[in-house]
């Protein structure tokens, strides 16, 4: 089943890079999100609420990549500035549907987060990854280089403070970067 989340008013960037365009969420869309995430495998399910909270309250800062034919949800980033460095937007998930892998839609959704207006004062971006998921570690390394900005790995989060068995969560500090205006993607109303 498809679910529709076509809204050309919210259009963050054109219809570039084959069919896929990237815009901001709505509640509604919440659903899908979290359903994409149950069934792409690879990220860490949260329950239904908080992907409705992700798409209304970090709305400004979450992103969404949908099929330009038909709506269909392609991936999502899930974003928040720092509430204590409001340079800084920390990525809280990456996710993207099975069918639209290998098509560079994360690296698209990371760019879009950055174009996106709530980011405009954005020097630096932020996530914690698994050692184990090179996928992302790869992801968030060749989005450094693309912006031509320094990155480095730390310690992010100990097993210790999740519950079960949870692997250690490294953090990833890219920045700072160039956020010249003329060379920022504007969005698209």
């Amino acid at each position: 089943m498809s679910v529709s989340l076509s809204d050309p008013s919210t259009d963050l960037a054109p219809r570039a890079r084959g069919s896929v365009r990237t815009r901001a969420p709505r509640p509604a869309d919440g659903v899908a999100v979290h359903r994409l995430v149950r069934e792409g495998g690879g990220l860490e399910p949260n329950t239904g609420y908080a992907y409705v909270l992700l798409c209304d309250h970090f709305a400004s800062t979450t992103t969404l990549a949908v099929d330009a034919e038909d709506g269909a949800l392609l991936g999502f980033v899930g974003a928040y500035l720092v509430p204590e460095r409001p340079d800084t937007a920390f990525v809280w998930q990456v996710g993207v549907a099975r069918r639209a892998r290998g098509r560079g839609v994360a690296s698209r959704l990371l760019d879009a987060l950055l174009a996106r207006d709530a980011c405009r004062g954005v020097r630096f971006l932020e996530a914690t990854v698994a050692p184990s998921n090179a996928a992302s570690r790869r992801l968030f390394e060749s989005f450094a280089e693309r912006h031509r900005a320094p990155f480095a790995w730390s310690d992010g989060y100990a097993p210790s403070l999740f519950e079960g068995s949870h692997e250690r969560e490294q953090l990833i500090r890219i920045g700072p970067l160039d956020r010249a205006p003329d060379s920022r993607p504007q969005e698209q109303h």
